[in-house]
């Protein structure tokens, strides 16, 4: 035979006006917060190639210009 459930405290909604109004302030802002972790997670992952790219760049050019003096250098 089926039971009754048993309804918590917790379960309830609250008919408080304030409590409601606060409830949804609160969801909102988490909601808001969440967004804006996720765009800055996008954001940094961009960043991140782009650092990556200017270095592999700055990288290479010290490198043809080493490669380059040292021909100079030794006259090869």
């Amino acid at each position: 035979m089926a039971q009754a459930a048993h309804h918590t405290h917790e379960d309830v909604p609250s008919l408080d006006g304030h409590a409601v109004e606060v409830a949804y302030r609160r969801e909102r802002a988490r909601r808001r917060a969440r967004v804006a972790h996720r765009t800055e997670t996008r954001r940094s992952h961009l960043r991140f190639w782009v650092v990556l790219l200017v270095l592999a760049f700055i990288s290479a050019f010290a490198l043809l210009l080493v490669w380059e003096l040292t021909q100079t250098i030794f006259g090869v």
